[in-house]
């Protein structure tokens, strides 16, 4: 289960960082802006952990990694 948990929050870490550098990126370096756009990033990734049907990281997921089985 920590390993699930360990994939999940570094997949959605992964996502809200791409989407506070493709703004910095794009010449957008107001912090307030930057840190809008991480917690907006983190809003796709929460929605797919909260949907009960997705497999990988979803509620009733069955996610194990190769280290489990």
């Amino acid at each position: 289960m920590k390993e699930q948990l360990t994939a999940a929050g570094l997949s959605y870490l992964r996502h809200a960082f791409t989407c506070a550098a493709v703004l910095y990126m794009s010449g957008i370096t107001d912090p307030k802006v930057l840190a809008n756009a991480f917690i907006a990033g983190l809003v796709g990734p929460l929605l797919k952990a909260i949907a009960p049907n997705e497999k990988q990281f979803g509620i009733n997921s069955t996610f194990t990694t190769k280290k489990g089985k």
